[in-house]
């Protein structure tokens, strides 16, 4: 189903406004300080379709933390320096327990089960950190992220990379128990800090969107030309943020949305519509399961209008 960019407008900008005026917003992550700070009545989505135009709605321009989404890219990065021996470090299923879960580490031998969790995430960190010094390796994810985003204002937040340096004990330990399967190479304290430092980057929907580009355009962004992953690693990179993109919510979202996505705990979600769009909204209260509680309801109600739903109208 195609549709006009003044269709698109259209949509984004009710949505954006409807989103807006909702009382449910859902709970700001406040086990991260510096994110318990965050307004919850923030609410902004975007979308790039293939032609390049962009639709924007509500707080499209507003940086804020990535956090999780930022596993995408680390994962691209990974894939792109080892190729598919990063699957003997990490797995490729949905976890079905909470992100930060020990227990599964402790049935399957320090393997998470997937790069989108946090244990899986912190295995991937390490694989971008081996060879480098903790500050190249995070000055490559950083530099990755302004060349997609096409925006070299793309920073770190420092204060939330603190933030969760001071509070991450759950995932000190979940590092520490895959430290001693061997299955991190470097020391804990340097792929920790590389991980932190990589969830606290700080983008816009705009930015984001716009750095999603390539997973929706058979890895290439459309508006360079240039090739960033080969079309088949574009294609399992869609299926694995669509099976485990949203921790223990992904079915819900695939049912619900229809798309590849990939949510963060500070409110954002970039999902993907094959062909067709890339798609980011932030909004920065989380449902039960940390994933965007308008975000969600935002982009089903998108994918029912455009018709973007992967498994059909």
């Amino acid at each position: 189903m195609s549709h006009t960019a003044a269709e698109l407008d259209g949509a984004v900008r009710e949505i954006a406004e409807e989103m807006r005026e909702r009382p449910d917003r859902g709970t700001v992550a406040d086990y991260i300080p510096e994110l318990a700070t965050v307004d919850p009545r923030r609410f902004g989505l975007v979308v790039i379709d293939a032609a390049g135009h962009v639709a924007a709605g509500g707080d499209a321009d507003m940086p804020f933390s990535i956090q999780s989404i930022s596993k995408v890219f680390t994962l691209t990065l990974a894939l792109g320096m080892v190729g598919d021996r990063l699957w003997r470090r990490v797995g490729r299923e949905p976890s079905g327990s909470p992100f930060n879960s020990i227990v599964q580490l402790e049935r399957e031998r320090g393997i998470p089960r997937n790069p989108f969790i946090n244990a899986g995430a912190i295995a991937v960190t390490d694989v971008i950190l081996s060879g480098h010094q903790p500050r190249e390796a995070l000055g490559e994810i950083l530099r990755f992220m302004q060349f997609l985003g096409q925006d070299a204002s793309i920073v770190i937040d420092e204060a939330v990379a603190a933030s969760e340096q001071r509070t991450g004990f759950r995932n000190t330990a979940l590092a520490n128990y895959m430290k001693s399967f061997g299955v991190l190479d470097n020391p804990v304290v340097y792929t920790l800090g590389v991980y932190f430092h990589h969830c606290a980057i700080a983008m816009s929907c705009r930015q984001l969107a716009t750095a999603g580009r390539f997973l929706a355009h058979s890895g290439m962004n459309p508006a360079t030309g240039h090739s960033v992953v080969s079309p088949e690693r574009a294609r399992r990179i869609n299926a694995i943020m669509l099976t485990c993109g949203h921790y223990d919510g992904s079915g819900e979202f695939a049912y619900r949305v229809g798309l590849p996505g990939k949510s963060g705990v500070g409110g954002g979600i970039l999902a993907v519509a094959p062909g067709k769009a890339s798609i980011a909204v932030w909004s920065p209260g989380l449902d039960a399961a940390g994933n965007s509680h308008l975000g969600r309801i935002a982009l089903e109600a998108l994918t029912r209008r455009m018709g973007w739903s992967i498994f059909g109208v």
